[in-house]
C-alpha cells in the first residue's frame, strides 16, 4: 500500500446536522480561494443564511447532512453540501417522474439525499477540496466524499443520491465513480472581450441588433429609473421592496416562496459585497428588481419580480443590465438561471449543465440509465440546434 492510500485511510468523514457545526474558515478554505473568487452559493455564509433564516430546515424538507472529510488532527480536507429531502421542490433538475414511477412500482422514493445548493440552479463545485492539493490528490479526496455519501445513503435506507449542477471536474469524478450522469441546458452570456454594450451589439446580426435596441427603447419609455446597488448601498428599504417582488413572482410561478424575508437581510449582512441588486424606481417607489450574486468571473442572476408591467422591462433589468455590469467589471459570464429559450435572441447561448445520480434499487437504476441515455441525445441535439439559431453574426461567433 502506498503512502497516499495510507493517508486516505487515516481520514474520517463527519456528517454535520447544521453548517454551524463545521468551522466557517475551514469550509471556505475548500469552497474558494477568497470571498470574491469563490462561487457565492457554496460559501459558508450563504448556506448559514439559508439555515438561520428558516428557509432550509427539516421542517421545510431540507435537513442538512453536510459532509466534512477530516485529517486526524481535525483539518478539513474536503466537504460537500448535502441534504436529506422528503420532496423534490427547489432543485431545478426534475425527478418527479422518477418518483412517481418508482412509487407506482411499489417502492418508496422519499427520502433521498441531495448534494446541491437549495433553490439555486447555478453550476459550481459540489465536491470541494482544500486548495493546495494536486489534481490526483483532489480527485482521490472527492472519491472519498462520494463513498461517504453512498455509505450514508445506505445507512439511511434512502432510494437515491443526487448531485445537481456540479462543475465539469465534479461530474467527471462522479461519473468515474459509477454515478449516472444527466445532461441539461441553460442559457448563458459570454463576454468575448467587449468594451461596451455597443461592442456586444456589433457582434450580432443586423436584425437581432435592431430588435435589442428597440426593446431597450421600449423599456426606457416607461421612465422607470434603473440602477444597480451592492454592499453597503443596499438598505432594508431595498430588501422590503425586493421581497415583495419575490413573493409575487413565487406565488405566480410556484405557489410558495422558498426564501424567508430574513434570508435577504442575512445575505446582505454576511456577504453583501457579492450581492448586486438591479432595482427599478418610479415616482420615488421601487417597482421592480433583480437579484444577482457575483463570484469570480461570473454574475449569477437569481430572482426577479415587479409590480408594474411595462413592455420589455423584464429583459432590460434582468438581461441587458446584467450584460452591462459584466462588461464594466470585466466578467466572463452571466448566468441567468434556469429555463428561458427567450434568452437566446438576447445573446444568451445554450450551455450544458450536469447532474449525477446514484440509485439504490438495481432494477430501477437500469431503467433510469436507459432513460438518461435517450434524454442525453435529445438534449445534445437541442443544444446544437439552438446554438445555430443564436443572434450572432456567422463570421463573428462560432
Amino acid at each position: 500500500m502506498n503512502g497516499q492510500s495510507k493517508a486516505i485511510e487515516a481520514l474520517s468523514i463527519r456528517v454535520a446536522p447544521s453548517i454551524h457545526t463545521i468551522d466557517a474558515v475551514q469550509w471556505d478554505a475548500c469552497a474558494g480561494v477568497n470571498k470574491m473568487d469563490a462561487n457565492p452559493f457554496v460559501r459558508h455564509a450563504f448556506l448559514a443564511a439559508l439555515e438561520d433564516s428558516g428557509s432550509v430546515t427539516s421542517e421545510t424538507g431540507w435537513q442538512p447532512q453536510h459532509l466534512a472529510l477530516e485529517s486526524p488532527n481535525g483539518v478539513i480536507l474536503a466537504c460537500a453540501p448535502l441534504y436529506l429531502k422528503d420532496h423534490s421542490y427547489g432543485e431545478y433538475v426534475f425527478d418527479w417522474g422518477w418518483a412517481n414511477a418508482y412509487e407506482r412500482a411499489g417502492g418508496q422514493y422519499y427520502p433521498k439525499l441531495q448534494c446541491s445548493i437549495p433553490f439555486t440552479p447555478a453550476t459550481g463545485p459540489r465536491l470541494m477540496v482544500r486548495k493546495g492539493c494536486t489534481q490526483s490528490e483532489a480527485n482521490d479526496l472527492k472519491k472519498v466524499l462520494l463513498t461517504g455519501m453512498i455509505e450514508l445513503a445506505d445507512r439511511l435506507n434512502v432510494s437515491s443520491l443526487h448531485i445537481t449542477f456540479p462543475n465539469d471536474q465534479d461530474i467527471e469524478v462522479a461519473t468515474e465513480a459509477g454515478l449516472l450522469p444527466r445532461v441539461g441546458q441553460q442559457f448563458h452570456w459570454k463576454n468575448d472581450g467587449y468594451d461596451s454594450f455597443d461592442a456586444f451589439l456589433d457582434a450580432l446580426s443586423s436584425r437581432k441588433r435592431k430588435n435589442i435596441r428597440k426593446e431597450r427603447e421600449k423599456a426606457a419609455a416607461s421612465d422607470v429609473k434603473i440602477s444597480a446597488v451592492s454592499g453597503n448601498e443596499i438598505t432594508p428599504r431595498h430588501w422590503d421592496a425586493f421581497y415583495r417582488f419575490y413573493r409575487l413572482t413565487s406565488d405566480r410561478k410556484w405557489g410558495q416562496a422558498y426564501l424567508s424575508r430574513s434570508f435577504f437581510d442575512l445575505l446582505s449582512e454576511r456577504m453583501g459585497e457579492q450581492v448586486v441588486l438591479i432595482m427599478g424606481e418610479e415616482n420615488g417607489e421601487f417597482v421592480c428588481g433583480a437579484l444577482n450574486l457575483l463570484g469570480g468571473d461570473t454574475l449569477f442572476g437569481r430572482n426577479w419580480g415587479t409590480v408594474v408591467h411595462y413592455p420589455m422591462l423584464h429583459f432590460e433589468v434582468c438581461y441587458y443590465r446584467a450584460i452591462e455590469f459584466a462588461i464594466e467589471r470585466g466578467l466572463s459570464w452571466v448566468e441567468a438561471g434556469a429555463q428561458g429559450p427567450h434568452k437566446l435572441q438576447r445573446g444568451y447561448l445554450p450551455r450544458k449543465t450536469y447532474s449525477a445520480h446514484w440509485i439504490a434499487d438495481p432494477g430501477f437504476r437500469t431503467a433510469i440509465k436507459q432513460y438518461l441515455g435517450q434524454e442525453r441525445c435529445a438534449v445534445e441535439e437541442d443544444v446544437e440546434a439552438l446554438g445555430e439559431l443564436g443572434p450572432f453574426k456567422r463570421t463573428g461567433k462560432p
